[in-house]
């Protein structure tokens, strides 16, 4: 009698399958965003890590050309790209000729830096002038003539 109606079943009911799926995925989709938010932190310490080097390398030019270099090629960093795949973002301010229009601001619209500007344009790959502006906050920027390397959205 005991595979008949009324007698202990052996198996799962489709619910119960259904019910396991369904944590299954969203187990699987949690656990997905956190490693995607853990590659992205990941890449944010690595372009900190690439500014700060970069930075290094201008102030080594700085000391041995009485001048810093117009562009990041003349300290030897040719396409060199962040994390997310785009170059490094570079801007002459101390006897440059670009003017103020380019250099990145804060959310007063005073000037970063008074040497020059070194950022990454983060995950979106898009960036302001303007750090407080949405496509500026995931930026990896230098400010405050170095002394500050981080994201945009902490500064």
């Amino acid at each position: 009698m005991s595979g008949l109606a009324g007698g202990p079943h052996n198996g799962f009911t489709l619910v119960e399958l259904l019910i396991a799926c369904a944590i299954t995925i969203t187990l699987a989709s949690i656990a997905s965003a956190l490693y995607a938010e853990s590659v992205n932190r990941t890449r944010v310490v690595r372009a900190m890590a690439d500014v700060r080097t970069i930075s290094g390398e201008i102030t080594v030019f700085l000391f041995a050309n009485k001048r810093l270099p117009d562009t990041l090629d003349e300290v030897g960093i040719v396409n060199q790209l962040d994390p997310w795949g785009t170059p490094y973002q570079y801007l002459l301010i101390e006897g440059g000729s670009q003017g103020l229009g380019a250099v990145r601001k804060d959310h007063k619209l005073n000037p970063l830096n008074a040497d020059f500007d070194l950022y990454s344009m983060g995950r979106d790959r898009l960036s302001k002038t303007q750090i407080s502006i949405k496509d500026s906050l995931d930026d990896v920027i230098r400010a405050n003539n170095g002394a500050f390397v981080g994201l945009a959205s902490d500064y």
